[in-house]
């Protein structure tokens, strides 16, 4: 059996070339378990790093009853890790946070307080520590997307959400499709809630993103996204004699 099924929550933390921030990780995820609204594990997904995060992975896993990891056999981008993630967690609930840490699990439980009523809850940054450049080309490119998807969300590519899992698991996952969580849980009819938490700058590592790649990435990516909505089947079962 698949040891997420003994948690209510998973939290999925894709690892591209995070060396500097995965003692970090171990100790601010391994602070929140102890205090988290719901039994909680976590998952590393190590996306094919070339630095020593793997190693370092192993090691944390190793000392830490409710650590586990997923090694891809080469690096496939963010909404591949992610769904590897979810591919692979069978508890009630799903959870998300980058490995830079610039949102706290601890803001995890702010997120909790809403799940049983909505199906994805999700954080709003405040007082980002962001450069301007990054603030301003995330703010175009939120306001392109939700121009486009007419999500309501207000800032999408907040690394720290919670779903759950068999909503997840219908998502149409394809490369840049992270960047559209919110508008493929409305599209199953489920709903979104925004809670406000807290944002930090990065302290280690390098961002794997720049002006092109949240730009121009976004701008063709909501196109895929228009075409993939006329399209998307959503169906219920209402009633079968498949179960003994």
């Amino acid at each position: 059996m698949n040891k997420t099924a003994n948690y209510q929550l998973t939290i999925i933390v894709p690892v591209y070339n995070e060396e500097g921030n995965i003692l970090r990780l171990e100790k601010e995820l391994g602070e929140f378990l102890k205090n988290a609204k719901v039994t909680s594990c976590v998952l590393f997904v190590n996306d094919g790093s070339k630095d020593d995060s793997e190693r370092l992975i192993r090691d944390v896993c190793g000392r830490n009853e409710a650590f586990f990891f997923l090694n891809l056999a080469r690096n496939g981008g963010l909404s591949a890790a992610m769904k590897a993630g979810i591919d692979n967690s069978f508890s009630r609930w799903v959870g998300y946070i980058d490995a830079d840490l610039q949102t706290t699990p601890q803001d995890f439980n702010k997120l909790l307080e809403f799940v049983d009523q909505y199906e994805m809850v999700m954080g709003i940054r405040t007082g980002r520590k962001d450069s301007f450049v990054k603030n301003m080309s995330s703010r175009i490119a939120n306001g392109f997307r939700r121009m486009m998807t007419h999500d309501g969300v207000e800032d999408t590519g907040c690394p720290l959400k919670v779903l759950r899992t068999d909503y997840a698991k219908r998502i149409p996952f394809f490369t840049g499709m992270h960047r559209f969580l919110p508008a493929l849980i409305q599209l199953q009819e489920g709903q979104v809630k925004q809670v406000p938490v807290r944002h930090f700058p990065r302290i280690a590592g390098k961002s794997k993103y720049n002006l092109a790649n949240r730009l121009v990435g976004p701008f063709k990516d909501c196109f895929a996204y228009r075409w993939m909505r006329k399209r998307y089947i959503n169906y219920q079962v209402a009633e079968n004699n498949l179960n003994s």
